[in-house]
């Protein structure tokens, strides 16, 4: 197999190829398959130079500031148009039927009986021959009511010739076990790093060893919008699809394949949508069910998925298994790791970053392979790969610190990367002043002392790329009237992409944040990236800033001619245009200014500019916790989190991300996870009552803190590095508090009473 030349040229940290005239190569960390990548991007050579900047952040009115959401008062009355909420003439319902089996060939499909039951309209086949993954789509009926179409759904006939199957990583692995991928081993390594005969004389040079299994459960998205879409194709040569993804972009090419149309000629729409947490990418199952259906019945089609497909069919974040065992000098130092990752991703290969995570042992050696299942293919997750990564190393880091008696935290800061050791240091003090580390009696050893409750700290760091890239493409209108509009096909998963988009451009031109009307969420607009490894805000930014500076250079071209002063001595203030020199006698209005361009106004466009972005975040997490060693019951006191994301556009909005990370975390560390029954092949708890989720009554105090420590960069992707290090900052405020090390999410009462029991026989 041929590698790609820009992989081969990264390996030899070389570009691709000599730079075209006037333009040159630079690094940039993107995120591909859910992994940080380090890619080469050809840029102007004068990029940088010359152009738009953020400017001073003290002198910023509505950057970097708190402001209210201006889609806020839609959703809380209901004005929003999610997905679910779509309803077109003639539009019919649709539903699909899941293989109930985890491994089964499909011998008939009889669509007769359903298509006679009062309301159905129609039925399509989606798999025929033969399933591999228990909960897969095989059949949709489209009815003109929801309730018809379930009615429709439990008249098909489909006869099973069911196969041998294994649902759980320890039947794949068994020495009789069915190939799930043909004639492929079911067992994949996927990596092998550093050698294992050097880790093994390095650990005999520690003064001490520490070794464990973490077990880590299949978590599910658990988004408050289901998966699914609405195919509006009445025949032709065009059609529109209204989409739950994180990618405008990501559908049309998708829905113009099945339904034998141009691109160009599908319209996506996204105008609101109900989480994604990186489960959403292009049209899926459910997109293949509702164009095969639209195209067939020449009408809309409503396909949204129940609950119970969400849980079997929509992705998840893949479980695994990490055994790492590793050492340390009484110096602190973390000198020799060795690490066996296993990850469980149904029938997919699964994610994990690379072990160590975050910290750089002197010597270490890594195998990472992958379990296949008979379960649906799990998908990005917010930080794929991170958080099960960091559960596992971070607890390592605290079993290791005491087992020399060193402060966990102060053994952190020893073994972080040089170049990131200020901010991480910076990070964990604060987590530490905040959460109260500096007077707890117990920094260096657990507390095994008797007693029913107890009280504890634990830390964990997060790290991510968040960079930008130059997908997308902005435009900002000034109309006669003084009106502001801009327009961008980036979609708003919820996080606040419409109220920093109006504010950058509300900033540039010296407005309030109410004057100017944000466009997102049509591929009529023009392009942007998919909202994926937190690189929305860094790509789109800079190219809203480029499209608002063009702007106000244009109208300053026009109002210089009208108040006697070149273009370069104008400045936007307070709705009005004034001279530099004289501000107080020689101005004119905003929309003065407007109206006297004439005609249709001004249209600038922008594009990504490199010099607005950055890319490389961090973060500490601290969590407190108190444990009743009675009962096992663990109560969540205070999480406290200190994130560094470059310029902030909206500082509520960007603390709201932080704590909820932090609470999602929470929820997968104490209670989600995955049940599957081995021996029948069914998943117990797909549904919202029995999968769960942790509630108000589950969360405590949540303190989410900017990191404002390096005010030298443009703007950067947070979301991911958020939910990272939670789960594991309080597994190990678990292990602060009694003494007892819980290996295993979620962190359960009988699985800390179980090891309280093991800690006392030692």
């Amino acid at each position: 197999m041929s590698l790609d030349p820009r992989a081969l040229a990264l390996q030899e940290e070389q570009p691709p190829r000599p730079a075209a005239p006037g333009k040159k190569w630079v690094k940039s960390v993107r995120v591909q398959n859910g992994i940080d990548t380090e890619v080469w991007e050809e840029v102007d050579a004068d990029a940088g130079s010359s152009g738009p900047s953020w400017g001073a952040r003290a002198d910023l009115r509505l950057l970097n500031h708190d402001l209210r959401r201006i889609d806020g008062p839609d959703k809380v009355t209901g004005r929003a148009v999610f997905t679910h909420d779509v309803r077109l003439a003639g539009m019919a319902f649709a539903q699909v039927l899941r293989c109930p089996h985890p491994w089964a060939k499909i011998v008939r499909i009889d669509l007769e009986a359903a298509k006679k039951v009062p309301g159905v309209l129609g039925a399509v086949v989606l798999e025929g021959e033969e399933v591999k993954w228990l909960g897969r789509p095989i059949v949709a009926v489209a009815a003109d009511t929801p309730e018809h179409a379930e009615d429709g759904v439990r008249a098909l006939v489909v006869e099973y010739d069911v196969q041998r199957f294994a649902i759980t990583p320890e039947q794949s692995q068994a020495p009789d076990a069915p190939k799930i991928a043909g004639n492929r081993d079911n067992v994949r390594v996927h990596e092998t790093e550093g050698e294992l005969g050097a880790v093994e004389q390095a650990l005999g040079e520690c003064d001490a060893v520490v070794e464990g299994t973490w077990r880590i459960p299949v978590q599910h998205h658990a988004c408050l919008e289901t998966h699914g879409v609405v195919v509006d194709y009445r025949g032709g040569d065009s059609a529109t699809v209204y989409a739950s993804t994180q990618g405008t972009f990501t559908i049309n090419s998708d829905a113009a394949r099945k339904l034998d149309l141009k691109g160009a000629r599908v319209t996506a729409v996204v105008e609101h949508m109900g989480g994604g947490f990186g489960a959403k990418f292009g049209m899926g199952l459910e997109g293949d069910a509702a164009c095969k259906l639209s195209k067939e019945l020449g009408r809309p089609v409503h396909m949204l998925f129940d609950r119970a497909s969400e849980f079997l069919a929509a992705g998840n974040r893949a479980g695994g298994v990490h055994v790492l065992k590793a050492g340390a000098k009484k110096s602190g130092e973390l000198h020799a790791f060795m690490a066996q990752v296993e990850r469980h991703g149904g029938v997919g290969p699964g994610s994990n970053q690379k072990q160590p995570y975050i910290y750089r042992p002197a010597t270490s050696y890594t195998q990472v392979k992958s379990v296949l299942t008979n379960t649906d293919s799990s998908r990005a997750m917010r930080a794929p790969g991170h958080p099960q990564m960091s559960f596992a190393m971070e607890g390592l880091m605290d079993d290791l610190a005491y087992a020399i008696g060193m402060d966990p935290l102060e053994f952190r800061v020893r073994n972080v990367p040089p170049d990131r050791r200020t901010t991480y240091e910076r990070q964990l003090r604060l987590c530490a002043e905040l959460i109260g580390w500096n007077k707890h009696p117990h920094r260096t050893a657990p507390d095994r002392s008797e007693g029913e409750l107890k009280v504890g700290i634990g830390f964990a760091l997060a790290t991510w790329g968040g960079g930008g890239g130059p997908e997308c493409k902005v435009e900002v209108r000034l109309l006669p009237d003084g009106s502001v509009e801009v327009y961008s096909g980036t979609q708003d998963l919820g996080t606040g992409t419409r109220t920093y988009v109006a504010a950058i451009v509300a900033e540039e031109l010296g407005l309030e944040l109410a004057q100017v009307t944000p466009h997102i969420g049509r591929s009529t607009y023009g392009a942007a990236n998919a909202s994926g490894g937190s690189t929305t805000t860094a790509s789109l930014a800079p190219a809203v800033k480029h499209a608002a500076w063009n702007a106000r250079k244009q109208l300053f071209e026009h109002v210089s001619t009208l108040i006697g002063v070149k273009p370069e001595s104008l400045r936007c203030v307070g709705g009005r245009i004034q001279d530099v020199n004289d501000p107080d006698s020689n101005w004119i209005g905003f929309k003065e200014a407007c109206a006297a361009v004439g005609g249709k106004g001004i249209s600038a466009q922008g594009e990504w500019q490199r010099n607005l972005a950055g890319s490389g975040v961090g973060g500490a997490q601290a969590a407190k916790v108190r444990v009743d060693t009675l009962t096992g019951e663990i109560e969540v006191l205070h999480m406290v989190g200190v994130q560094d994301c470059g310029l902030v556009m909206n500082r509520m909005a960007t603390r709201s991300q932080l704590n909820g990370g932090m609470i999602q975390a929470l929820s997968y560390g104490l209670f989600e996870e995955r049940v599957v029954d081995p021996d029948l092949g069914l998943v117990l708890n797909a549904n919202l009552e029995d999968y769960k989720i942790a509630g108000c009554k589950e969360i405590g105090l949540v303190q989410a803190v900017l990191d404002d420590g390096d005010d030298n960069r443009g703007v950067i992707g947070m979301a991911e590095p958020a939910v990272v290090p939670g789960q594991s900052a309080i597994a190990n405020a678990i292990m602060n508090a009694c003494g007892a090390r819980l290996r295993e999410m979620p962190l359960t009462s009988d699985k800390l009473l179980m090891a309280l029991r093991g800690a006392k026989r030692g």
